[in-house]
């Protein structure tokens, strides 16, 4: 790739250039390392960059081991976030900044009101305001904006659990789905909501995404003709239905034999000797569901706003289909939301003092948030497109500071942190991290602070997705159950990782995650939990520049794709 100069704002924004991307050392030198990586020359002063790097720019959109992510995140990870000039202040309809008064009720009805007439922007001012019940953000086009997160807050006073009612699991047992659904603040689509609320207190656990609580809110509207992963533009049967704009849903099907499965761990020997059949949580997740809009449409062509995550093959009865109605230009912004400090439960029973969630969301947001005493920090549930910017976990310990569930894509979380735990963790408790699962995919974690946690993969069979220029000090666990399948799917890339504690558990992935790619991180060293691979046989993995965090160039690598993306733009000829 030829270096070029003059960054736009987009990149003028993360303080980076394109020579500060691409760096000026020579190619690293490769070699063979444990796990079947590639292992890099030593580092000069100046950085080196790595030869996977070099792959990728000439394959940007099909590279074995590195997914394409340089569209993540709201409106394909837009800097500015849409404002609304139309401005609702809680105030006259009642909230009080007074930490006593309930402001829940006033606070949800100017947000009705601004759904009403079509969108706008629910405005708080500095102070404290109590909630007693659950914030909905409902409507597209409504943003919740306090004055800031040192200025604004919400004292949460119940969970979800006295809200809604027990929320049990539906593969049984005595678990609370609230451990990892749900939030105080909740940006749903109002129909969608009102379902699931109204499944959870029938005891009827509902499915949580795209299509319905039993999976069956959605009818096709075209089929495809086979196309490969990384194309941008598909040929449809019949385009009658299909509009540039809409958003639909490429709905996937596995087959008896588990070849999609095996296709989102990268194919060949190791996924076709997997035991797929008692894999019970992880077949119930497919149909694989991947929400995008459509950017054109010409004749049987249609183009889309993101490239195919996967291959479109027949035997698995690829189509664009229709889909509950989504929430899409929605957001929460300047403010702390802080529940009443009470212990952190034992595992999986959390009563649900949760934070922010998305669900059934596409192109939202969530910009300078903190939440504090939770037990769940911020969640992606079937959610796609989203940005989580600077945002903070922090107060009495978290179970999930972070989750990313139920078939969330294309999603950002960018200048994040997880600040340490203020008191010290009860027994029979658990902390995860940056949790991705259920064929969760394209997801990019970029720029954390983790004091506290791990990179949880949850097994799930989770697939190309991005964790990169991260601090983490890593003594959280991974979970998931058994039958929910492997903890990596193909093309997971851990690329600039300073690890503090030297645990090399899930951060080092190059003997666990197939085509997977671990780039600059420290060295480290297995202790505490510690995994294998679930497949056998050459991973197809690769390990460069090990032990030289600081050396690897690009340093970011959604940032260079980005700079990348907007250099070469989408192919034409696909």
């Amino acid at each position: 790739m030829t270096e070029t100069h003059g960054a736009g704002s987009d990149d003028r924004r993360a303080g980076i250039t394109r020579r500060g991307l691409l760096g000026t050392a020579a190619v690293v030198a490769a070699g063979t390392a444990a796990g079947g990586g590639t292992a890099a020359a030593a580092p000069t002063a100046r950085g080196e960059v790595p030869v996977l790097w070099r792959e990728f720019t000439e394959t940007p959109y099909t590279h074995p081991q590195i997914p394409y992510v340089g569209r993540a995140g709201c409106r394909a990870g837009a800097v500015r976030f849409l404002r609304r000039p139309r401005v609702y202040d809680v105030r006259t309809f009642g909230a009080r900044a007074d930490g006593s008064t309930d402001s829940a009720p006033a606070i949800n009805r100017a947000i009705a009101a601004a759904g009403r007439a079509g969108g706008g922007t629910v405005s708080i001012p500095p102070g404290t305001f109590r909630i007693d019940d659950v914030i909905r953000v409902g409507h597209s086009n409504v943003v919740l904006r306090g004055a800031g997160s040192d200025r604004t807050t919400l004292l949460a006073t119940r969970n979800l659990t006295e809200l809604i009612g027990v929320y049990g699991s539906r593969y049984g047992g005595d678990k609370s789905s609230w451990s990892w659904a749900g939030g105080l603040i909740w940006l749903a689509p109002e129909t969608r909501w009102d379902s699931l609320v109204a499944a959870i207190r029938a005891k009827a656990w509902p499915f949580e995404g795209w299509t319905g609580n039993r999976r069956d809110e959605w009818r096709p509207l075209t089929g495809i003709a086979p196309a490969r992963q990384g194309a941008w533009t598909v040929t449809v049967t019949d385009p009658a239905e299909l509009r540039p704009g809409a958003l639909v849903l490429l709905r996937l099907v596995d087959d008896s034999a588990h070849t999609l499965l095996e296709h989102m761990s990268g194919g060949g020997p190791g996924p076709e000797a997997y035991f797929w059949e008692d894999k019970t949580k992880l077949t119930s997740y497919v149909p694989y569901e991947w929400p995008v809009r459509i950017t054109r449409v010409r004749g049987r062509e249609v183009t889309l706003e993101r490239p195919l995550p996967l291959d479109a093959r027949p035997e698995w009865n690829p189509q664009l289909t229709t889909h509950v109605t989504e929430l899409t230009g929605s957001g929460v912004e300047g403010l702390t939301l802080e529940a009443v400090e009470t212990p952190q439960q034992p595992h999986l029973l959390d009563k649900g003092y949760n934070g922010v969630v998305l669900q059934c969301a596409y192109d939202c947001w969530v910009d300078d948030v903190t939440v504090r005493h939770v037990d769940n920090g911020f969640g992606l549930v079937a959610a796609s497109a989203c940005t989580l910017r600077r945002t903070r976990v922090a107060g009495r310990g978290s179970h999930h500071p972070y989750f990313c569930r139920e078939g969330s894509h294309d999603n950002l979380v960018e200048d994040f942190t997880i600040e340490e735990r203020t008191t010290p963790a009860p027994g029979n408790t658990q902390l995860h991290g940056i949790n991705v699962e259920g064929l969760s995919s394209y997801n990019v974690w970029s720029r954390g602070d983790m004091r506290m946690g791990t990179f949880d993969s949850h097994r799930g069979l989770p697939f190309a997705d991005v964790r990169t220029d991260i601090t983490v000090n890593n003594n959280g666990r991974h979970g998931g159950d058994a039958s929910a399948g492997p903890l990596f799917g193909a093309r997971f890339t851990h690329w600039n990782i300073r690890v503090t504690n030297g645990r090399a558990g899930l951060v080092k992935i190059d003997t666990l995650a197939p085509y997977s790619a671990t780039v600059g991180i420290d060295e480290v060293r297995e202790f505490d939990q510690i995994d294998v691979s679930d497949f056998t046989g050459d991973l197809h993995t690769r390990l460069e520049l090990y032990g030289a965090p600081d050396a690897v160039r690009p340093q970011n690598l959604y940032e260079a794709q980005r700079v990348l993306r907007h250099r070469q733009g989408p192919p034409t000829g696909h």
